[in-house]
């Protein structure tokens, strides 16, 4: 990018984002659309950036593409340093949720591992109906809070300083009560 050239929004990124990777399949609006239960309408709107994205179309569309949402922000973000400062660690919010992700440790290509911040406020409820990858390892750390995360129809009720270790094969909800946010690490490999 040139110096006098303006950052281009993280919508827009996303939405770029997007259409490369169902470029890269050869998928049509429809194909993606069928993939991801996300209807078609919704797709154009995303990959134009005339909407911004929420945590539960990203989720589905990473469960479409096979990759976290981590591995697909970390193509939109900026590149990766073996030494992350605060300052440099992106912050993906999702309003309409109360939702926020920081991711703390990206993933690269020589490392499987990678670690995000996140933040839920209260009375929010978020779905995923399957997982970007089958199998995927979690390691969840409660730090704030309370939350109740349900995955592969078994509920499980963290408080602070809990830790959940799982893998995912199913659907997953993250959900807090109407009154207590929560903040937790997530470490997945």
């Amino acid at each position: 990018m040139d110096e006098g050239e303006p950052e281009l929004s993280l919508d827009v990124r996303i939405g770029q984002r997007l259409k490369a990777l169902r470029a890269e399949r050869g998928w049509s609006l429809d194909d993606l659309a069928g993939h991801s239960g996300v209807s078609r309408a919704s797709l154009s709107r995303l990959e134009n950036a005339e909407v911004s994205a929420t945590a539960s179309v990203l989720g589905r569309l990473c469960a479409a593409y096979g990759m976290t949402l981590s591995r697909l922000m970390h193509r939109i973000e900026s590149d990766v340093e073996p030494v992350v400062r605060a300052a440099a660690q992106p912050v993906w919010t999702d309003p309409a949720l109360a939702f926020e992700r920081r991711t703390v440790s990206p993933p690269t290509q020589a490392l499987a591992g990678e670690v995000l911040e996140c933040r839920i406020g209260p009375g929010t409820l978020i779905d995923y109906e399957k997982p970007p990858r089958p199998g995927l390892e979690h390691h969840l750390v409660l730090v704030e809070g309370q939350l109740t995360i349900t995955v592969d129809g078994r509920r499980f009720d963290l408080r602070d300083g809990d830790c959940l270790r799982y893998q995912l094969h199913g659907a997953s909800r993250f959900e807090t009560n109407s009154q207590t946010s929560a903040r937790y690490f997530l470490f997945m490999v």
